[in-house]
């Protein structure tokens, strides 16, 4: 499984971006897709995070919640990350991930594939 993530870039304080996820190679029977993201100087941190269950829960951290929108187009195998209102402190490398087992959702440990991460760069 590969996952290829894409969107990221330079804006504005306020401004919008919305970053993709995609997954290629075997099919793969994902428990969920989750968006993580690395601060320079910073641990990585949950962002967000759906499950790939039929009532596909979503998760959010706390600083991104009301702002940072989890969502999946099945037939293209591809999660989106829409973010709103972005700030300064939102500015760090994002990186996608998906479970092959169950684990909680929103532990970097319980992801197995990882995307190649993408900038994103919020001025203010």
């Amino acid at each position: 499984v590969q996952l290829q993530a894409s969107g990221g870039g330079l804006v504005q304080a306020g401004g919008s971006l919305r970053l993709s996820c995609a997954a290629s190679g075997r099919a793969f029977s994902s428990y969920g897709m989750g968006w993580f993201r690395r601060a320079p100087g910073k641990e990585r941190e949950f962002v967000a995070a759906m499950r790939w269950s039929y009532r596909s829960s979503t998760y959010y951290a706390d600083s991104v919640k009301g702002r940072f929108t989890i969502s999946r187009d099945n037939a293209e195998n591809t999660v989106y990350l829409q973010m709103m209102s972005l700030k300064p402190e939102d500015t760090a490398v994002y990186y996608c991930a998906a479970q092959s087992r169950s684990y909680p959702i929103t532990n970097a440990a319980g992801y197995d594939y990882w995307g190649q991460g993408t900038q994103v760069t919020v001025s203010s």
